[in-house]
């Protein structure tokens, strides 16, 4: 049978979308780029705000009303769990509904399906690439789902429940097994990486995981850690990342506030002395280490003042990277029931100032780069357009940027996808570098 995956939401979604996929490749059936050429489209839904859920309704709607006779529209994923039934009911051109990881409920219903002859699409069908095969040079790995935080503007666990981690076994495979293809980076994703193992009786499980993948493939030079909770991040895993010789200096840790008070209300960890001990034994561990976080701006109640101690901290700690979400209530959430919001307005000058700040921090730290020697994984090629620069430039990476979501490299020379480049920095943007090959 001919597939098509359309994914929306975060890096953990893609990795559930390659999954599926690699359950599908194993039963012979192939992936179509195209969903009009495909006998199922398969839609792997996001939940997590209200604009994602948005997302997913209209993308699902696109495809029924564009939907050829014979053709299974099958939904998935997060919005499922709290939402399928309604969407099955309100959209009857759905032919079937899972929950988020249901890989055996979807291999069995395709199993089950009987041949049927689909409308031709009006257009040649494109070549049939198994997703599993398709080249690449950066690969999530999922190495558990679900949380056990009480963050009051979350609503994970109510979608995908208590914290549930995958064998480490399982994950050494799959790891060998993206090697094996010729990833060159494994990006280990999880709700809270940093808390992989505790269903499983593991005190700090992440730190031995670690171990094991690195040990299991020395031939993939990037192991990169995203989504720790600032309270899961020890002494020993910081120990284990500087020694090991392909985990790279980074990690991702979603703050969401500088405000005690509010991160109180939100129910984060909020003892702020802690948080900076946290990032002094990174540093002190790795002094290269790029630390990326996130804060949320127009959390109900949220004060000016509040939000000037936001803004302090992100200049005091000096953050490699920063994002920044406006609050957006979720009707399932606690935060949705908090009084005093924020008018709109405000939200948006908030996320304006915290960007301007967090971008000179950027200024300073990529000047610093300039002269010293970096890893460049190639991911693509450029016109030269970007940045007003003059001349074409390989695009890629270097250890300070996990993929989609921080700065890029720009490397002179003629590279390839999956090349890995040594380069010296000759050139600082606001955001990205620019660089040359040495020798």
């Amino acid at each position: 049978m001919r597939y098509h995956i359309v994914t929306l939401g975060c890096a953990k979604n893609v990795a559930d979308s390659e999954r599926i996929a690699r359950v599908l490749g194993e039963g012979e059936h192939v992936e179509v780029t195209e969903p009009g050429a495909a006998q199922m489209v398969i839609v792997n839904t996001c939940g997590f705000i209200d604009a994602s859920k948005e997302e997913s309704v209209n993308t699902i709607l696109e495809l029924a009303q564009g939907k050829p006779r014979g053709q299974q529209l099958v939904v998935a994923g997060c919005l499922t769990a709290l939402h399928g039934a309604e969407l099955k009911a309100e959209i009857p051109e759905i032919d079937a509904v899972f929950g988020a990881e249901d890989w055996t409920g979807i291999s069995s219903y395709v199993q089950q399906l009987e041949p049927v002859r689909m409308e031709e699409p009006p257009f040649d069908i494109p070549e049939v690439i198994p997703l599993v095969a398709a080249a690449r040079s950066s690969a999530y790995l999922k190495i558990s789902d679900g949380c056990n935080a009480p963050c009051t503007f979350c609503i994970i666990p109510k979608m995908k429940g208590k914290l549930h981690s995958t064998p480490a076994d399982e994950l050494v495979e799959e790891a060998r097994r993206l090697a094996g293809q010729g990833v060159k980076e494994i990006v280990l994703v999880a709700q809270d990486s940093t808390d992989y193992g505790r269903d499983l009786g593991l005190r700090d499980g992440l730190p031995d995981l670690l171990e094991r993948i690195s040990a299991a493939c020395p031939e993939v030079p990037w192991i990169r850690i995203m989504y720790a909770y600032p309270g899961h991040v020890t002494k020993q895993l910081a120990e284990t990342m500087a020694r090991l010789p392909n985990v790279v200096h980074y990690i991702d840790i979603p703050l969401q506030h500088g405000s005690e008070s509010v991160l109180r209300r939100m129910k984060r960890p909020s003892n702020k002395r802690l948080v900076r001990e946290m990032l002094d034994t990174l540093r002190a561990a790795m002094p290269d280490i790029a630390i990326r976080t996130t804060f949320i701006v127009g959390y109900p109640g949220e004060t000016d003042a509040e939000f000037q101690e936001l803004l302090g901290f992100v200049r005091e700690m000096a953050f490699d990277h920063v994002g920044c979400f406006t609050f957006s209530p979720q009707s399932e959430s606690p935060a949705a029931l908090e009084p005093n919001p924020v008018p709109e307005r405000t939200k948006k000058r908030r996320q304006r100032q915290l960007m301007e700040v967090a971008q000179q921090v950027s200024i300073i730290k990529n000047r610093a780069m300039v002269g010293l020697e970096v890893d460049v994984l190639v991911e693509s090629l450029s016109s030269g357009e970007r940045e007003g620069l003059d001349q074409d430039f390989v695009i890629g990476r270097c250890y300070r940027d996990a993929p989609e979501v921080d700065g890029l490299v720009l490397l002179r020379g003629d590279f390839g996808p999956g090349d890995f480049v040594r380069a010296r920095v000759l050139q600082s943007l606001a955001y990205d570098l620019v660089a040359e090959p040495i020798g």
